[in-house]
């Protein structure tokens, strides 16, 4: 490294992390090791009104245009950064996103920071799991300051857990399958997906087609064409953890796959790292063709992120909705909570990005044979999982949520409160494990619930209501919330008004456990071809 340039740097707002406890040194580090980074950049410009409030549509090539990178900006990190003895490997300025390799101890000098081997509990099953770990601010090359915006994967500690529960084996425990669920929310009759692509994120798992023609086959239903997509390095690998990413991956093919029968589904399989994470939204959202919707069954509280990380998935998502892509997210499996233990209430990101359609959870009893509803509450069981919701601490109240009666934050352990920010979630379905989706992993029958499977869930409604529509949705929010006061149910939802997640209630109109309330999707259907707002 010697013979390097001298570094002029200069410190990247939002990059502070803080250190992990309960980290185990896991050896030495090879400063020689090549690893690649993901670099973000800024906007050219910003997205125009319209398009932010969901009511125009871009496509790639004037995205790139209007709210990409300046090739000026590519050119210059890509000057810069190889000059310092990196190699790009990539660069996008429609996504922003360039892609930087290079041995590790001189990407920590690159920007400015010091990695180390260790390994520390994975925020999903507590397993310890080997990473690169740094804690405090990167810098960037006093060149690239203001221009350079993330910096992401130099720490590649697992970002997101999934949120899917197995059913407990008690007595009285119901499940359906999907189509059972797509009968008792109505979804609507003369639709089937045809014509529209859906994407899966994944962080880790695969799926086998003998699963996915065991599972089709006996619910009677054709296999749908379902496509996997490598990113990062990743791929689909399936048969190795039926217990754990096996179940998050079959479970969306085979809830989305049911529901949406005629759709093609396309599974990005990217590494769980804040890099993984990005790039695979990114690929998703720009590819050919667009999807009608992305299904995102994967998360972690927010203070979990780097306000960088965070805010670099949230303009992603943004892309995706300015290029017509509805990206429906799970709200969270560990109440109001979500499984920080400081005694306050915290919801869980990317669900509370305010370009994500978040999605919560209930405990469901229905007639499977004729679909009738008897009762649907708050998915809320001790032990077993409630549906995450509540108000963002990083995210402004949006503008289309205004009206809903958004409360203030609930407080910390002193019973406070803040002010009030994006509500979670906006919709819901059957979360609840006791009253789960029949599904198939690794040659086994299982059911599960979770706000995991409410994701692909209205995915699926989404590519239907595309179809009936002819014509993409892209950020559905502002439809969905036009009628929306404090109280007051919204047409095409059914309101879910008992129960609590643990900080809030269920009531009338918009809260913070079940959103707006499940799909009624004939009913949804209507309305969004009458452009109804009541």
């Amino acid at each position: 490294m010697t013979n390097q340039p001298a570094l002029n740097l200069q410190a990247l707002a939002g990059s502070e992390r803080a250190a992990l406890p309960d980290v185990q040194p896991a050896g030495p580090l090879d400063p020689t090791t090549v690893v690649e980074v993901t670099v973000v950049l800024r906007r050219r410009g910003e997205l125009p009104a319209a398009v932010r409030g969901g009511e125009e549509l871009l496509d790639r090539a004037r995205l790139a245009d209007v709210a990409g990178a300046d090739p000026a900006d590519v050119e210059l990190v890509r000057s810069r950064l190889t000059g310092l003895g990196l190699q790009i490997r990539s660069a996008d300025a429609a996504t922003r996103l360039v892609r930087v390799a290079g041995p590790v101890g001189r990407l920590a000098e690159v920007f400015g920071t010091q990695l180390d081997l260790v390994r520390s509990p994975h925020p999903g099953s507590g397993e310890l799991t080997p990473h690169r770990h740094r804690s405090g601010e990167l810098s960037v090359p006093a060149e690239l300051a203001g221009v350079v915006v993330a910096v992401l994967g130099l720490d590649n500690r697992p970002q997101a857990r999934a949120h899917f529960r197995f059913a407990p084996a008690a007595a009285g425990a119901a499940s359906y399958t999907p189509l059972q669920l797509g009968a008792a929310y109505r979804f609507p009759a003369g639709t089937d997906g045809a014509g529209q692509t859906l994407a899966i994120i994944e962080l880790g798992g695969g799926y086998a087609d003998s699963d996915l023609q065991a599972y089709f086959g006996g619910l009677g239903v054709a296999t749908p064409k379902v496509t996997a997509v490598g990113v990062d390095g990743a791929t689909n690998v399936p048969g190795q953890d039926p217990q754990g990413a096996d179940g998050e991956v079959l479970l969306d093919i085979e809830v989305a796959g049911a529901l949406a029968p005629a759709a093609a589904l396309v599974v990005y399989f990217a590494p769980n790292s804040d890099a993984g994470f990005l790039d695979a939204v990114s690929a998703a959202a720009h590819a050919s063709p667009t999807p009608a919707a992305m299904s995102i069954s994967w998360g972690q509280s927010e203070d979990g992120w780097t306000a960088q990380a965070r805010d670099a998935l949230d303009q992603a998502m943004a892309d995706a909705a300015a290029l017509g892509v509805t990206v429906t997210v799970a709200a969270g499996d560990d109440g109001s909570s979500d499984r920080v233990t400081d005694g306050a209430a915290h919801v869980d990101f990317p669900a509370s990005s305010p370009h994500a359609l978040a999605c919560g959870g209930t405990a469901l009893s229905a007639d499977p044979a004729t679909a009738v509803v008897r009762s649907e509450t708050v998915w809320n069981d001790p032990g077993h999982g409630a549906t995450g919701g509540g108000v963002s601490d990083a995210f402004a109240l949006p503008a289309w949520q205004a009206q809903a009666g958004v409360p203030a934050r609930a407080g910390g352990p002193a019973g406070g409160s803040g002010p009030g920010g994006r509500g979670v979630p906006d919709v819901a379905a059957d979360a609840d494990p006791a009253t789960g989706y029949a599904v198939y992993v690794d040659g086994q029958p299982r059911v599960i619930g979770g706000t995991s499977a409410v994701a692909p869930l209205w995915a699926a409604l989404v590519c239907r209501l595309a179809q009936g529509l002819g014509r993409p949705l892209g950020l559905l929010q502002p439809a969905l919330y036009a009628a929306a006061a404090p109280g007051r149910p919204v047409a095409g939802l059914r309101d879910i008004t008992s129960g609590t997640n643990g900080a809030y209630r269920a009531g009338p109109g918009w809260d913070a456990c079940t959103g707006l309330g499940v799909p009624d999707g004939a009913a949804l259907l209507t309305r969004l071809r009458a452009g109804a707002t009541g």
